[in-house]
């Protein structure tokens, strides 16, 4: 049993709602129990002082506000009275100065308001240190939430739900308004919101140090491989797993590859945004040495901690284009979002190929032509290739061959487009994998055949 199961075993009952836990006392036959004295509070005593018969807006419960050293914006939170977050300090003053004419007097031991403790007396303050943060990012819509202590909100609730009015606004809920109204004046051009924001900023009101959450920047696009030898995403030194710096097998930079899709398109746009990081999600990948041509393949590129959002998606396409050296090219770059991360990748399009390949023995071309035709409409049965066996589930796939066109011969070369259903293994089409692809080229014509190289032609997406 682990040390949290023994916990668990140990504790279970503290947590017992049944009151499991306090039930039972094996001593109760053997020891007498002495009935214990109720612990009281100094603060309820104090607080007795102020009870009264009506909470406000009644002028005795706004007396009470003043003498328990209500500051004045909570004594205009919890007046009962309308007021706007623009007005609450005066408010708050001139119901103060009432009471104060009616012979109420603040407690001289009370140091600080003890419903905010002062919170909304600085909220300026706050809502300047904010927007002074807040100026090195570029964004346009906010989303504002605060961190109080578990004891302060426990707190203010008792004290609020015996002093208040009825229905006056909770803490967090009334700090959260204000500083929204500070920053809503001082922001120009920006939006707070509550859903699908470009900057989550959370106070914590302890320390007043605010936490500042740049969400990530998502743009789609389609992009085409142009070299063969580069693969889709980085890929980690199979020695050094990417780790301490690099090491001498991957020249310290920690990747099995020099370069990859994700970097010819994201350093760029990286830089360009200045974010932190880059994150690719292709709709599907072809391997490290198949071209993607034609329209490309559909992807979401993710800005990790952008400081910049907005810049002429036009720009920045040709940025990418004109400093890739002709390996990559990306076209349709259009802003996205994260719900269009979980589409790209649960998608499953068509794709189309061109495939040429090298026949081992001899072969008549007209039969190696018909061949090649018999597969059009056919169902493949795919077990998982020896090639990605050590990171896919060994088990049979079906793949249907959607269509088979242009084949043909050349010497013992052949060559065809093909189109098939998502998830198939074309290249194991061709040469069967030892036979765990049937039907295939090689197992019709009961010859080895032998791959030389493969295009993606199209990814049919949209």
């Amino acid at each position: 049993m682990s040390k949290e199961e023994d916990k668990e075993d140990e504790d279970w009952s503290n947590y017992a709602s049944a009151g499991y836990g306090s039930a039972y006392d094996p001593w109760a036959d053997l020891v007498p129990l002495e009935e214990e004295e109720e612990e009281v509070d100094d603060y309820d005593l104090e607080l007795d002082e102020f009870m009264i018969s009506s909470p406000p807006p009644s002028d005795d419960g706004l007396d009470n506000l003043v003498r328990l050293g209500a500051c004045n914006y909570c004594i205009a939170r919890l007046s009962g009275k309308l007021f706007t977050w623009d007005d609450a300090e005066q408010i708050g003053a001139s119901l103060r100065d009432a009471s104060i004419n009616r012979g109420a007097n603040k407690d001289e031991n009370v140091e600080y308001c003890p419903f905010c403790e002062d919170l909304f007396v600085d909220i300026e303050t706050i809502a300047n240190q904010v927007v002074e943060q807040l100026s090195k990012f570029e964004f346009k819509k906010l989303q504002l939430g605060a961190h109080f202590a578990k004891d302060q909100v426990v707190s203010e609730d008792d004290l609020r739900t015996q002093f208040g009015a009825t229905g006056s606004q909770a803490l967090k809920s009334a700090f959260n308004d204000a500083l929204s109204n500070q920053l809503s004046k001082k922001l120009d051009g920006a939006e707070l919101v509550k859903e699908q924001p470009e900057v989550m900023l959370l106070i914590d009101t302890l320390t007043l140090e605010p936490a500042i959450e740049l969400r990530s920047l998502y743009l789609y696009g389609r992009y085409c491989k142009l070299e063969r030898g580069i693969p889709q995403t980085r890929w980690p030194c199979r020695a050094c797993k990417g780790r301490d710096g690099g090491c001498e097998s991957c020249e310290g930079t920690g990747q099995q590859y020099s370069t990859s899709v994700q970097d010819q398109i994201g350093e760029p746009l990286r830089a360009a945004f200045d974010a932190r990081d880059t994150a690719f999600h292709g709709m599907g990948r072809e391997d490290i040495d198949v071209r993607c041509l034609g329209r490309g393949r559909p992807f979401v590129v993710e800005m990790k901690g952008p400081k910049r959002r907005y810049a002429d998606l036009v720009e920045m396409t040709e940025l990418v284009n004109s400093t890739s050296g002709g390996r990559v090219e990306i076209s349709e770059l259009r802003p996205s979002r994260r719900s269009e991360v979980a589409r790209i990748k649960g998608t499953d399009a068509e794709k189309s190929y061109t495939i040429r390949f090298k026949i081992e023995g001899e072969c008549d071309p007209t039969k190696v032509e018909e061949t090649i035709a018999s597969l059009e409409g056919v169902t493949l049965e795919q077990q998982t290739p020896q090639r990605v066996a050590h990171r896919r589930a060994d088990k049979v796939r079906h793949r249907k061959v959607v269509s088979i066109t242009n084949i043909s011969t050349e010497g013992n070369e052949a060559q065809m487009n093909v189109r098939v259903e998502s998830g198939t293994y074309v290249k194991e089409l061709v040469h069967s994998d030892e036979g765990r692809t049937i039907p295939s080229v090689a197992g019709l014509l009961e010859l080895p055949c032998e791959v030389i190289w493969l295009d993606v032609n199209d990814v049919h997406a949209d």
